[in-house]
């Protein structure tokens, strides 16, 4: 299950390792990213690398590309500062936005997480 919006920001806010923004289109609030720089394993995420921890983008503005121009920009950032990959946790199964992911050129990388195993690690590399 996924934090709703008000956890995710509680969470960076006790972390030294988290970045999060608000995804806004025009004046309106779209969305939220945090993304995660992989030092700070207190905070349970055990990889090496940035870590897209959260990408949330509301209802009415699913499937307009703005969950896509997040993605873009952080990469665009990340190639900025030499980093050359992104990773993602993904959920598993009907509602599961592998396919967004996909679209976009993640891969899984065979490492799994959660108590049962039912979020697989994925990741972009460029």
């Amino acid at each position: 299950m996924v934090a709703d919006n008000a956890i995710s920001i509680a969470d960076a806010h006790f972390s030294e390792s988290a970045w999060f923004r608000a995804i806004y289109v025009g004046e309106d609030p779209a969305g939220f990213i945090m993304l995660h720089n992989g030092y700070d394993y207190e905070d349970g995420l055990e990889c090496h690398g940035v870590f897209l921890w959260r990408l949330m983008v509301a209802g009415p503005y699913q499937g307009s590309g703005v969950g896509r121009g997040a993605i873009e920009m952080i990469v665009e950032s990340l190639k900025a500062r030499g980093i050359s990959e992104l990773y993602a946790g993904c959920g598993q199964g009907p509602s599961s936005p592998a396919p967004f992911y996909e679209k976009l050129g993640f891969v899984p990388t065979g490492v799994f997480y959660g108590d049962d195993d039912d979020e697989i690690e994925i990741v972009l590399r460029w």
